[in-house]
């Protein structure tokens, strides 16, 4: 078989032409194939990253301690409903270090988020815009 299609220069021809844009194929579909690869890594690395942080905060904000309830007093009458909730979470109340830290790792997460969305977003919209005008 060799032997015929060496001695048909157009056919051998035709057939290197053909292996060389069958190597270019392989060449784009690894490059395709990596290129997704990496995006979905990137993905669950984001999703990992937001979800331990999310089972963090929420397990810190969870561990604050119970607060007593107010035993009623005899004299209801004086009291007052913003007095009453003033005996049950205490007069000087705020909010513990584990949750204001919680609140800024938080913070600090959507804010990196949304950086990266932006700049996606951007990207996006760019390469849109080269498609849109090559066309």
């Amino acid at each position: 078989m060799e032997l015929l299609e060496t001695q048909d220069p157009e056919k051998k021809r035709l057939i290197e032409t053909s292996d060389r844009h069958k190597q270019e194929l392989e060449k784009e579909v690894k490059a395709l194939s990596d290129k997704t690869e990496r995006i979905v890594k990137n993905a669950l690395i984001i999703g990992a990253t937001l979800a331990v942080t999310y089972l963090i905060v929420s397990q810190l904000s969870s561990s604050k301690k119970k607060r007593k309830k107010a035993k009623p007093k005899q004299n209801d009458e004086d009291e007052t409903p913003d007095s009453i909730l003033e005996d049950v979470s205490g007069p000087n109340s705020s909010p513990s270090f584990l949750s204001q830290l919680g609140e800024r790792v938080t913070t600090g997460a959507t804010a990196i988020l949304l950086g990266i969305a932006k700049d996606k977003l951007a990207e996006y919209l760019s390469n849109r815009k080269q498609k849109d005008e090559n066309s």
